[in-house]
């Protein structure tokens, strides 16, 4: 994210009381210094959320045309409310009555659209009963949909709230270290994680939550428990838990510490280790490579390979999933990213050693693997380090940036596209999988090797999937449909991954297929 520039408070003041003294209908009585003060702090919102959307987003987009929409947003609380822009002027009407107009400000003039906006929220106010009665977060959330709605389907408006959970998953949070679930109307504890400060008191799964800081819980809500439970770090948090299989009720004071939850879950067995990532946070770089090493010290030199199972991995942060990718890779490149803003163009190389120290590797992804996990398949196959196996994955491969409301809240924005090793868009296309999995199979051993055979007389396939363009949509579908894109959770796929790890000759041939031949651009 850029810095943004803040708009002079007592500038906004004067300028909000000028349009809300100018409003069509409006009486020419001195605007309250309250009112003046709200709705320079609207402005200001609506501001930064204009300049910010107008200068980041992937595609050329004017202030003018943010706001309109923006405004069109009314129409969500009430729908009797329409704005409309003709020539030079943006009228507010309510049933097709004229409540409120102005002259349009300049296209790229982010502070009087802001202040027209708001203008025209008051005015609605004035006249609709269902704005009135609309909470302030409410009509955030209106404008920010309506500025919104025609962009894309992953740019999108939070709340301070939702934004607040939405940081916790990417960041972590002030919190004890459990997991937990509603059962019977009562919160049972799932699973405690190591050396959190629920591990330390020694709660452990099955124990009943029934009271938080002396408060009883009575048919709790998941969101209740959790606001109750998380807090600022070094914080106390007093817990009294029910253990039924010792008849007894615990009471815990427990310091609130910085949790990141856990992304990466590791098993070994004959010799290969499977890595599932659930997503990419902050620390999932650092989990895989904690597993790995713990793998390679618990099997020596028995460890014989290695599978990551990212089926129904939606992504996360695009830089744990470049770090994720630079462990398994010693050099070339990983991914690039590419948009109009001079900050969303970036070239990702790897470099280093290989944390799995060269060991045979297939990576699963199913229909719903995106973003980050795209990333991650993509560079593996088409740097010869991994034999993909699973269905066409989700093809979401745009990224966002996210960008800090001053009410708290936050836009998550579009600004750039990903594009694979090998030159290819991943939006709208996703990874194809060397071995297909589509549909799934019950002969295992022949389907692994006709999959082969069959990828090795259909080379093209590949290669055109590297080359389709990112406006060439029927092509791209095309090929998409060669191994559709479904979302797979069952064993097959680490059957299928298991065997082949077992089967070198087929694992060459696996890799030799899906590597990219032109190494020019890496």
């Amino acid at each position: 994210m850029t810095s943004r520039t803040k708009i002079s408070r007592q500038a906004l003041f004067a300028f909000i009381a000028l349009w809300i003294a100018g409003c069509a209908g409006t009486p020419p009585d001195p605007t309250p210094p309250k009112r003046a003060a709200d709705s320079a702090a609207q402005a200001d919102i609506y501001a930064v959320g204009y300049r910010s959307i107008s200068e980041k987003y992937i595609d050329p987009i004017s202030v003018a045309e943010i706001a309109v929409g923006g405004m069109q947003g009314f129409a969500a609380i009430d729908p009797a409310l329409r704005v409309e822009r003709a020539g030079d002027l943006v009228r507010l009407t309510m049933d097709g009555r004229g409540i409120s107009e102005f002259k349009a400000p300049g296209d790229d003039d982010s502070n009087a659209w802001a202040g027209l906006t708001v203008s025209f929220e008051q005015a609605g106010r004035d006249h609709s009963a269902l704005m009135k009665k609309a909470s302030a977060e409410k009509r955030y959330e209106a404008v920010f949909d309506g500025m919104l709605a025609n962009l894309d389907v992953f740019s999108r408006y939070a709340g301070a709230d939702e934004a607040r959970r939405n940081r916790a998953r990417r960041d972590g949070f002030g919190g004890i270290g459990i997991r937990f679930k509603i059962k019977n109307d009562k919160p049972i504890i799932t699973m405690v994680m190591p050396g959190t400060p629920a591990a330390n008191v020694e709660l452990k799964a099955g124990d009943e939550i029934t009271h938080i800081d002396g408060e009883a819980l009575l048919k709790p809500k998941v969101h209740d428990v959790v606001a109750k439970l998380r807090g600022p770090t070094h914080s106390e948090v007093k817990v009294r838990v029910y253990r039924a299989r010792a008849d007894r009720s615990i009471d815990v004071i427990m310091e609130r510490l910085h949790i990141v939850p856990p992304t990466v879950k590791a098993s070994l067995e004959n010799g290969l280790v499977v890595l599932k990532i659930s997503s990419f946070n902050q620390a999932t770089a650092r989990s895989v490579a904690k597993e790995l090493e713990a793998a390679k010290e618990q099997a020596g030199d028995g460890l014989r390979g290695l599978i990551i199972d990212l089926r129904g991995n939606p992504g996360g942060l695009l830089k744990q999933s470049v770090k994720v990718a630079d462990l398994l890779l010693t050099h070339g490149h990983i991914v690039s990213t590419r948009g109009r803003h001079p900050d969303s163009l970036h070239h990702y190389e790897a470099g280093g050693r290989d944390l799995a120290g060269g060991l045979p590797t297939v990576v699963l992804v199913d229909g719903k693997s995106a973003s980050a996990s795209e990333i991650v398949a993509a560079a593996m196959q088409d740097r010869g380090r991994a034999v993909l196996i699973g269905t066409s994955s989700f093809g979401k491969g745009t990224v966002q940036t996210v960008i800090r409301l001053p009410n708290d809240g936050e836009v998550t924005l579009t600004w750039s596209r990903l594009v694979a090793p090998s030159g290819y868009a991943l939006h709208g296309l996703g990874v194809r999988p060397a071995i297909c999995t589509s549909g799934g199979t019950h002969d295992l051993k022949a389907f692994l090797r006709r999959s082969v055979a069959e990828r090795l007389k259909a080379r093209s396939s590949f290669s055109s999937w590297r080359t389709v363009g990112i406006g060439e949509k029927e092509a791209r579908r095309e090929l998409r449909e060669s191994c559709p894109s479904e979302r797979r959770d069952t064993e097959l796929e680490l059957k299928l991954a298991r065997m082949l790890l077992d089967n070198q000759p087929l694992y060459a041939q696996a890799i030799e297929l899906s590597a990219t031949t032109n190494q020019a651009h890496k």
